[in-house]
């Protein structure tokens, strides 16, 4: 190659020329490669001083290659092919090593990071990226190889699994559940409430969790309004009110008295948290083996679609 540098002086001048032959024209070459025609037409020139003759013969209103010209597009198209096939198959490799997790900022911090270790125990060669989005992203636009969902389990286009079906309770911290004298559900309302109000995904609201539990009451106005389910759960452990607690992120907390639960009042909305990928666009071997780690961390489950 170094050859190839003293000879051209730029390979950037046969990537010009390839361009430039492929279009029979300066003008359009310029405009695929986004510069502007004389840069083209200087590149050229460069090229066929360095290599000793016309690679062109040009006229008023077109070029055509002379037949050295012609000879020299033929092998440089080639080469240029088969650099293009190899490297899309390095990025191919590349992108299959890579695997998306897309799911709330709440499930990838309080579910996915004390598990993380085991699954780089089992497998150090996968490169996980969890995605946080407080929307649900179009897996097959984005190229997301798994994604956590709220639902029914029924997507179009996708398959999914039961991760964990929605069970909702209160929690506090347990100083605050210790201190407010809650025997009735009622009760709650004695002590500041921490709404979860996200802009874009639909989840229930303290509203609907009394009418689940056949209580009518009139919820305060007041409270705390948070846009991100972590958020929530780090108000309610630092004991500033009563929070919904979506069971297969609180439950790990509770377990470690970061926060106290009424467990007894679950609400089972008869939705579900899933794990989803694209049934138009096939899993690299990397996320078949996330996937298949995930649905087994969930326990049981079942998968729909």
């Amino acid at each position: 190659m170094q050859s190839l540098w003293r000879i051209v002086g730029s390979p950037r001048y046969i990537l010009i020329f390839e361009a430039a032959a492929r279009h029979g024209s300066f003008t359009r070459a310029a405009a695929e490669l986004n510069v502007q025609q004389p840069a083209v037409s200087a590149a050229i020139k460069q090229l066929e001083q360095a290599l000793g003759t016309p690679l062109f013969l040009r006229s008023h209103k077109k070029i055509e290659l002379t037949p050295v010209g012609a000879g020299y597009y033929a092998e440089v198209s080639k080469a240029l092919h088969q650099i293009l096939e190899a490297t899309r198959a390095v990025q191919s490799e590349a992108r299959s090593a890579i695997v998306t997790l897309c799911a709330s900022t709440a499930f990838n911090t309080y579910w996915m990071m004390p598990r993380l270790r085991t699954l780089r125990d089992l497998h150090p060669e996968i490169d996980l990226r969890l995605q946080s989005s407080d929307r649900e992203p179009d897996i097959d636009d984005e190229g997301i190889s798994l994604a956590v969902r709220r639902g029914d389990g029924d997507w179009p286009g996708c398959h999914a699994f039961l991760i964990a079906p929605e069970v909702i309770y209160p929690i506090a911290s347990p100083g605050l559940m210790a201190q407010t004298a809650v025997r009735r559900r009622q009760d709650i309302l004695t002590a500041t409430l921490i709404h979860l109000e996200e802009p874009v995904r639909e989840r229930p609201g303290w509203k609907d969790w009394f009418e689940a539990q056949n209580c009518t009451v009139t919820i305060p106005p007041s409270g705390l309004r948070l846009n991100d389910y972590a958020l929530v759960l780090n108000a309610a452990i630092s004991g500033e009110g009563f929070a919904f607690g979506w069971n297969h992120l609180a439950a790990d907390l509770v377990a470690n008295n970061l926060l106290d639960a009424r467990r007894e009042w679950s609400w089972y909305t008869g939705m579900g948290f899933y794990l989803v990928w694209s049934k138009a666009r096939p899993l690299s071997e990397n996320a078949e083996r996330v996937r298949d780690w995930l649905i087994s961390a969930a326990g049981s489950g079942h998968t729909a679609g």
